[in-house]
């Protein structure tokens, strides 16, 4: 399930639950870039880019393993494409032999 799936839950705790076994843990870091203590909106501000570098490295996962998944598919066609025509050339060559 990706994100633009139709049943793709806006929660990322959800998605991350469900993928948890496919992703490394990460520990993000906030730097804020202040003199003094951080106020309250440059750590709003950095805990709203944590997420969505969150919600984009999900989506990166979610596209990895779709091409990962479409490159099998691929080859499995691949392969019996070429057993089809395999086939077909040896049908020609009867046809023709008989003839």
């Amino acid at each position: 399930m990706c994100p633009n799936d139709s049943k793709w839950d806006s929660s990322i705790s959800s998605y991350s639950y469900i993928c948890r076994h496919r992703m490394k843990k990460r520990k993000v870091r906030v730097l804020l870039a202040t003199s003094g203590s951080p106020s309250k909106e440059s750590i709003k501000r950095g805990m709203q880019m944590e997420l969505k570098n969150l919600k984009l490295y999900l989506e990166n996962r979610c596209i990895i393993e779709e091409n990962e998944r479409l490159r099998k598919r691929a080859l499995i066609l691949d392969q019996e494409n070429k057993a089809l025509l395999s086939q077909l050339k040896k049908k020609s060559s009867l046809l023709i032999d008989n003839i």
